[in-house]
C-alpha cells in the first residue's frame, strides 16, 4: 500500500451488531424516500439530510434540490451499504440476538482505507443527523449530557470523533 492511510477500528461484537442495525434502519429510511427530488421530503429526518441551498429563494431551492438530492441520498445509501459490508465479518451480518453475553464482548477489527473511512464518516454523521431530528436536537441546548435518551447519539459522536482523530493523524 503506497502511503495509503488505513484506519484500524476495533469494535465489540455488540457494538458492531447495534451499529449494523442502525445502519440497516438508515438504509431502509433512504430506500423508502419518494423518488421526486423536487419537493421537500415529508420526513423531517430526510429533509435534514438535504437542507435547502437557498433559504430566501424557494424556486432556486427547488431547482437545486431537483438536481442534487437524489444523487446525494443515493450516495448516502451506497455509503451505508459499504459500512454494512464492513460490519459483516466473513460476509455474515452481525446479529446480537444469537450471541451469548460473553461472546458479545469479543472484539473484531475493521480496516478502513481512505475511501471507506470517508463512507463511514458520512454515514455516522448522517445517522447523528437523523437521530438528532428524531430526538428534537436542533441546538446544543436541546441535548442534556448524561440523559439516557441521547446515549446512542452520544456513542455515535464518540465513534465519529475517534474516526476523525485517526484520519487527522
Amino acid at each position: 500500500m503506497t502511503g495509503e492511510h488505513v484506519v484500524v477500528l476495533e469494535l465489540t461484537l455488540i457494538e458492531g451488531a447495534h451499529l449494523a442495525d442502525l445502519v440497516t434502519q438508515f438504509a431502509d429510511l433512504l430506500a423508502d424516500r419518494p423518488a421526486d427530488g423536487t419537493t421537500v421530503p415529508d420526513d423531517p429526518a430526510i429533509a435534514r439530510l438535504v437542507p435547502d441551498a437557498y433559504r430566501e429563494d424557494a424556486e432556486a431551492a427547488r431547482e437545486f434540490r431537483a438536481l442534487t438530492s437524489a444523487d446525494l441520498l443515493d450516495r448516502r445509501l451506497d455509503d451505508a451499504g459499504a459500512v454494512l459490508q464492513d460490519l459483516s465479518p466473513d460476509g455474515v451480518p452481525l446479529d446480537a440476538s444469537n450471541l451469548d453475553d460473553d461472546t458479545l464482548m469479543h472484539t473484531f477489527v475493521v480496516r478502513l482505507p481512505p475511501e471507506r473511512s470517508r463512507a463511514w464518516l458520512r454515514t455516522l454523521n448522517a445517522l447523528r443527523l437523523v437521530l438528532a431530528t428524531r430526538l428534537g436536537i436542533d441546538t446544543e441546548d436541546d441535548h442534556a449530557a448524561g440523559d439516557p435518551r441521547f446515549a446512542i447519539f452520544d456513542w455515535l459522536g464518540y465513534r465519529l470523533d475517534g474516526l476523525v482523530a485517526a484520519l487527522d493523524d
